[in-house]
């Protein structure tokens, strides 16, 4: 995997006790080790499918976000903060749902409805859907061994005013779930085509009422967070809004403020892939780590 801008390292097999061991991809801006040497601290966005961020000639669908171009661009232009970014490479086919979907808002689902879901999960034969749910592992090494390595290695400004997650799909999911669960190390959460459904394929689906639910019990009140959603309308993105209408009403229930410490948008003919996701990437970027 390359870059066309700034420098990428690769951790390959990055140990955890918490999950299986993992790729990570570190990304560093051009001018990262002259800033560093003058003591210049930067802020840190968590992204989530490391694999698919940098280089679209690795990637299983020929498709990239663009991270570093997009990153060089906006720095190189003061739109942003100095930032690195750590792509987290998802754990396959078989582990990639179990890790990004919330864990808790589907345990306080019924049995009978965590088996519906399963069962669901199961009938669309994927093999994306077949372990169990283990996001607070995936959180805990994420917080408790991935985050301070970084902090450890890296000019980092350590503290949530400076430390973001981002992601897409299922990658949104676990970045906003990540803010309710440890919202004294993230500051901010940028999530896009959020997949509300949790799965595709279920009548009677419970998986949105439970998100709904839990985040309006969990999601931090205004004051020390930003956070960022946005999705298409076509494909999959079709199936998000109303879940994502019911999650805005919770925001400004919270007290957040539609341009200060949140976004919300609708993308007119955006659909569900990186391609997409690059096109609009900036926005979130220059959200979270603009200079104001």
């Amino acid at each position: 995997m390359s870059v066309t801008q700034g420098e990428l390292i690769t951790l390959e097999s990055f140990p955890s006790k918490f999950i299986n061991k993992r790729t990570i991809r570190i990304w560093l801006p051009d001018n990262y080790r002259a800033l560093q040497a003058a003591g210049v601290r930067f802020d840190v966005i968590y992204m989530q499918d490391g694999q698919m961020l940098f280089d679209e000639l690795s990637t299983w669908n020929n498709q990239e976000w663009g991270v570093d171009e997009t990153a060089h661009q906006l720095m190189k232009e003061s739109q942003t903060a100095p930032f690195i970014v750590v792509g987290i490479d998802n754990g396959g086919h078989h582990l990639r749902h179990a890790e990004y979907f919330p864990q808790a808002p589907f345990e306080q689902l019924s049995t009978e409805n965590r088996q519906r879901v399963y069962q669901a999960k199961r009938d669309e034969h994927n093999p994306f859907f077949q372990a169990k749910i283990q996001s607070d592992h995936y959180l805990q090494f994420l917080v408790d061994e991935l985050k301070p390595y970084i902090d450890r290695e890296y000019a980092t400004q350590p503290t949530l005013e400076h430390t973001f997650i981002m992601g897409s799909s299922m990658g949104a999911l676990i970045s906003i779930y990540a803010l309710t669960k440890y919202p004294d190390v993230f500051g901010g959460a940028a999530c896009l085509s959020t997949h509300w459904p949790g799965v595709h394929t279920m009548s009677n689906n419970p998986v949105p009422q439970a998100f709904i639910d839990y985040f309006a019990q969990h999601l931090p009140q205004a004051g020390r967070h930003k956070i960022y959603f946005d999705h298409g309308t076509e494909g999959v993105d079709a199936l998000y809004s109303p879940t994502q209408k019911a999650i805005d009403k919770i925001m400004q229930n919270k007290g957040y403020k539609i341009g200060h410490n949140w976004h919300s948008s609708v993308f007119a003919k955006a659909d569900h892939s990186e391609k997409d996701w690059r096109a609009r990437l900036p926005i979130p970027l220059r959200f979270l780590l603009n200079r104001k």
